[in-house]
């Protein structure tokens, strides 16, 4: 069986769950390939709700073997906080894998992308201050800890103090703070190894020979396509790739091991942080859509910045990751509305743009062109097929569809597993 990648197609909190459970029992291996604590997804189970920021979401089902792939970065504390709060619910997480080349986010990180923000005060970028960018920053200065760096203390030790010998004099020097001490740092990250030892794996291995099993191999993205570092809204982006090619890199996988792209596109547009953002709303249409979606950040609580629908972003996110199916979410969200902008292109001082401007000044200052589409002002929630939606509500799909050049393979119309409905199957059967 080929590998299925699944993005998130805007700036992220698209509700890739939902894919996920369309897929249901034919996925046997869920990957998580990048990012770390710094993003959430909320999965609804009948009438549970679970709250998920470093696990993947296939821990949630039974008999699906989760994967932290060599892509993400692992604070370790919040790993084993997260594991035993679903533990204490009856999950059962035994079958969690963790690649042993996964970095580590040691405390010092943390410290430091806490104070660095607060530093850079109107330039902040809204980072969520939980040592993701550090991190990345020291695996490609090749100075990070890695997972199997637990297991030989003579190498951890060594990597921790040449870390600290830079890291303490910015400290000092530039945020006046007091050193780090870094046999408190090596005795911190030593303390959770015993307990680490049965998930860490050859993960890269463990999938290749999953695939060759036959086994669904699902690489779940984190964060979203306008956050990925090279494709997304630079600067104000993560600090790694969150689109369909970095599951090959952050997971251990060939790009001809996988067969489809599934991405998920809200019917609304929503971003957490700094950063250019067209359609933004800022008045009291801005304030219903936020309170009817329950628009408030997974891991930070954090109001979310809430914006017209923007196919122009819909189309850049199909290019980028070669999109075989989108997943469209939260439709229901627009049920009270007479009228619903879509953004279709941006006017750029007086140039338009039809595709996403190549200079992030251009997008900075780009102002949507909207097309008005008829509002359907009915409840959609118990449709489950495409025929039982209204007639404006199916033709606000088909537009979309048309607009962004892909189908639309299943529509969101509420926040339980059931509340949706299915066009195509995901697996492209």
């Amino acid at each position: 069986m080929p590998a299925i990648v699944l993005v998130g197609a805007q700036w992220g909190d698209e509700g890739k769950g939902k894919a996920t459970d369309l897929l249901g029992d034919r996925i046997d291996y869920v990957v998580k390939f990048n990012g770390g604590n710094n993003a959430g997804h909320t999965v609804v189970i009948g009438d549970e709700k679970y709250a998920l920021h470093l696990l993947p979401s296939g821990i949630l089902t039974p008999g699906v073997t989760p994967i932290i792939g060599n892509g993400v970065v692992v604070d370790l504390g919040v790993l084993f906080t997260e594991i035993d709060a679903l533990e204490a619910r009856g999950v059962d997480t035994s079958l969690l894998r963790v690649s042993a080349n996964a970095h580590v986010i040691p405390s010092y990180n943390t410290i430091l992308d806490r104070v660095n923000e607060r530093f850079l005060g109107s330039r902040k970028l809204g980072t969520t201050g939980r040592g993701i960018g550090p991190t990345y920053a020291d695996k490609m200065s090749r100075v990070g800890i890695r997972v199997q760096d637990l297991y030989d203390e003579s190498i951890l030790r060594q990597k921790v103090v040449a870390a600290l010998a830079v890291k303490n004099q910015v400290l000092a020097k530039i945020y006046n703070r007091r050193a780090i001490d870094a046999d408190a740092i090596v005795q911190e990250l030593l303390s959770y190894a015993e307990r680490l030892r049965p998930m860490v794996a050859d993960t890269s291995l463990e999938i290749s020979k999953a695939l060759d099993a036959g086994k669904t191999v699902l690489c779940e993205a984190g964060q979203a396509t306008l956050l990925d570092v090279d494709h997304g809204t630079y600067p104000y982006v993560t600090s790694s790739n969150a689109t369909s090619g970095g599951a090959c890199t952050g997971a251990g996988l060939p790009p001809t091991r996988v067969d489809r792209v599934i991405a998920v596109l809200k019917a609304f547009t929503t971003r957490v942080g700094e950063g250019p953002f067209p359609t933004e709303l800022t008045d009291e249409v801005g304030d219903e859509l936020r309170e009817i979606g329950r628009e408030f950040g997974t891991t930070t609580g954090r109001p979310r910045r809430v914006g017209w629908l923007d196919v122009v972003v819909g189309r850049y996110a199909y290019r980028i990751n070669g999109v075989t199916d989108f997943v469209l979410t939260k439709l229901d969200n627009l049920d009270t509305f007479e009228h619903i902008p879509v953004c279709v292109a941006y006017d750029v001082g007086g140039v338009r743009h039809d595709e996403m401007p190549v200079s992030q000044s251009d997008f900075h200052h780009a102002t949507p062109i909207y097309e008005i589409l008829p509002g359907w002002q009915s409840d959609i929630s118990g449709c489950r097929t495409f025929e039982e939606l209204p007639a404006t509500c199916q033709d606000y799909v088909l537009f979309v569809e048309k607009a962004i050049g892909a189908r639309i393979s299943a529509i969101g119309v509420g926040p339980g597993r059931d509340e949706i409905i299915q066009r195509y199957p995901l697996t492209g059967e």
